[in-house]
């Protein structure tokens, strides 16, 4: 398959991404707030009921997996059911030398060498996140240049291994900050992020821009209603996204899985967008499920329903008829 037909295939109608690749510590944090201890028995088993839920297949196009996860087979599993297997490749947001409280993600030395591996294991499509923080004095010019080079580098050599490259520019909603100024760093990031990756001749019409929305800070004492929220980012995205990009897949990082699911409806209601208006989702996919689950054998197909009630609803939003 094409580099093409797999964005595609990612940003396919009433479809979308589940992001499932937290990495150990992550997902032990997330155990821990059920009151499950993470073992590699646990995270199998919390990951299995999701990817073997039922119709799971009808709302989502793609997953993306953690390197443990990839490893145990379970890519297998949704290759199996016409889901395309995807892999994080970055190793996390290190803090930025000579940049207090500023973050680069790294991972991109042997980079080149795992990507092969990762496609002899099955895998189609591949993410790296970099996180870019407003506060005071932040985020400076050369934190976001730095990533956006990251992240061209990265995706360079993803579509070189023949695997579609997810690149995500997150702009943290932690913060009091107004919308505006949520806008103003988003513009920024995405301006740099869409300059270097022309400058590393990554292929646009053969990735993914995974992006916040624009969003008021969660500290933030206006909070912006999701038309507003709606109107704003898709403005600005027509501005700075190049059409040529097959598709957007929003992160709801952040939000709850009402927020994610009304605001991601409001966007695709604002008529006019030259790419697919899509979701890569993992908290407000799976928070409902993790909860009903708790770790117990007979809670799995209570869990399963949750999930799929909430993966109809935000499909339902990717059509703006939530």
């Amino acid at each position: 398959m094409q580099l093409e037909e797999i964005a595609k295939q990612l940003v396919a109608s009433e479809k979308g991404i589940l992001a499932a690749d937290e990495s150990t510590g992550t997902i032990e944090k997330r155990l821990a707030s059920i009151n499950v201890t993470s073992t590699e028995a646990t995270r199998k088993a919390w990951r299995s009921l999701l990817f073997t839920t039922e119709g799971m297949e009808q709302f989502v196009s793609g997953v993306i997996l953690y390197d443990e996860t990839l490893r145990m087979g379970l890519g297998k599993l949704l290759s199996d059911k016409g889901v395309l297997p995807g892999i994080k490749v970055d190793m996390g947001a290190k803090d930025l030398a000579g940049f207090p409280g500023e973050k680069i993600t790294e991972g991109l030395d042997k980079l080149r060498e795992r990507l092969a591996e990762y496609v002899e294991m099955g895998a189609k499509f591949t993410k790296w996140r970099a996180v870019i923080t407003i506060g005071e004095n932040m985020p400076t010019e050369q934190c976001i240049d730095a990533n956006a080079h990251a992240l061209a580098r990265y995706a360079a050599l993803a579509q070189e291994a023949g695997l579609v490259p997810i690149v995500e520019p997150e702009v943290l909603m932690d913060g009091g900050h107004t919308i505006e100024r949520c806008r103003e760093v988003t513009e920024q990031t995405l301006t740099s992020v869409f300059g270097e990756l022309r400058k590393y001749k990554v292929h646009l019409p053969g990735m993914l821009l995974k992006p916040n929305m624009v969003i008021s800070g969660k500290e933030s004492s206006t909070q912006a209603s999701s038309q507003e929220i709606a109107q704003v980012t898709v403005e600005l995205f027509r501005q700075v996204v190049p059409a040529e990009v097959p598709g957007i897949v929003f992160l709801s990082g952040g939000q709850t899985p009402d927020q994610a699911t009304e605001n991601l409806n409001e966007i695709n209601k604002v008529a006019g967008s030259p790419w697919q208006l899509s979701y890569s989702y993992g908290r407000a996919l799976q928070d409902e499920a993790l909860k009903t689950w708790m770790g117990k054998e007979e809670s799995v197909a209570a869990a399963q329903q949750a999930f799929i009630v909430r993966a109809e609803k935000v499909s339902k939003a990717r059509m703006g008829k939530g």
